[in-house]
């Protein structure tokens, strides 16, 4: 049954709030490797980041709110060191092929997600389960922006820098979600990448 958009009752603006926040985060995702999230109840949560009951509901009115909470700032951090590494790359070359470029930050994303890939697993399943159209817009469009700003030093136009921009998303999302929804234990990575990268390289664009 999917939920309402993220209700976070309280906004943490100081970094002691921010971090009970985050204690709550991590607290919900170790408990994940030891069971299903159906399974972990709020008491849990609370007890193994340390603060008491109360605290939880001046953040949030459900546990399925943190969970989606949870969720967004884990493809978000995602999408900052994808678009860290892509920055790198850029100083640390200016005569890098668009081709090689694209390959370097599908291999890299693919490593991030194979270093937590329990966690990744459980996110796809759980963002089906937890997360309303809405935020799986806001989610996937962050993304899609994501791409945006690493497709723009070789892409010259603003359509065409659009459509890349999400079919990548789509090409990305879509051969990593399916394939760790089917197998949450997944190890021919290296075939993954290279389907993905076959894939993208069918797609036609003019560059800077």
């Amino acid at each position: 049954m999917k939920n309402p958009e993220i209700q976070v009752r309280r906004r943490p603006r100081q970094s002691r709030a921010k971090l009970t926040q985050e204690a709550l985060q991590e607290s919900f995702v170790r408990l994940l490797h030891e069971r299903h999230a159906h399974e972990i109840t709020i008491r849990e949560i609370t007890d193994v980041a340390g603060v008491g009951l109360g605290t939880f509901y001046e953040y949030f009115s459900k546990k399925e709110d943190l969970v989606a909470l949870t969720i967004h700032q884990h493809v978000k951090t995602n999408a900052e060191q994808l678009k860290t590494y892509a920055q790198s790359l850029m100083e640390l070359s200016t005569k890098l092929s668009f081709e090689d470029y694209l390959q370097q930050i599908i291999h890299f994303q693919l490593e991030q997600i194979q270093a937590r890939q329990f966690l990744w697993a459980q996110t796809f399943l759980l963002e089906r389960q937890v997360s309303n159209i809405e935020s799986y817009r806001k989610s996937y469009e962050m993304m899609v922006q994501m791409w945006r700003s690493i497709l723009e030093p070789y892409v010259g136009d603003e359509v065409q820098l659009q459509q890349m921009s999400l079919n990548v998303q789509r090409v990305c999302y879509g051969f990593v979600s399916q394939t760790l929804l089917v197998d949450p234990e997944f190890r021919e990575w290296d075939e993954l990448e290279k389907d993905i990268v076959q894939s993208l390289g069918k797609l036609k664009f003019e560059y800077k």
